[in-house]
């Protein structure tokens, strides 16, 4: 077996495959992987563009892939952290899932996991710069309420 990093990779022709396609369908890359290892685990390792912005923690849905419907199907179904993340996703379809909960089975042999044409980050695309955050004082019947947002709070 082939070593990357701390990593062993399975011998050729004795992995998982995974296919990479475009949003146009073109093959990006076809690799071997472990059973265990999740599709944006292996995109980064084989330097497929594939973003995951959030490191994997379902905060996200930059890793959004979409699935070969036979392969889709026998995975469980996402969690509601997923889901929610998967509402932001560009480009959602039935078997949209991100790539980072998808952990590889012998049974997911052949998948292919297609790239979507755009991502949608919003931790860039729907930040508000830190000089647009304000602080809004109220004062109803004699008492005063201080509204902040809690990402600039002290």
């Amino acid at each position: 077996a082939r070593c990357h990093r701390d990593i062993t990779r399975p011998e050729p022709g004795t992995g998982i495959k995974l296919h990479f396609r475009d949003s146009k369908g073109q093959l990006i890359k076809t690799v071997e992987a472990n059973e265990g290892d999740d599709i944006l685990s292996i995109a980064h390792e084989h330097d497929i563009d594939l973003e995951g912005a959030c490191e994997g923690s379902v905060a996200c849905s930059t890793c959004h892939v979409i699935l070969s419907p036979e392969h889709y199907d026998l995975l469980p179904e996402p969690e509601d952290d997923e889901n929610d993340m998967l509402d932001m996703a560009f480009g959602l379809s039935e078997t949209s899932r991100l790539g980072c909960q998808v952990q590889l089975t012998k049974k997911l042999d052949g998948m292919t996991a297609t790239l979507p044409a755009a991502t949608r980050n919003m931790f860039v695309d729907g930040a508000i710069p830190f000089c647009c955050h304000i602080q809004l004082s109220f004062v109803e019947q004699g008492r005063s309420l201080l509204v902040t947002d809690r990402n600039t709070s002290q």
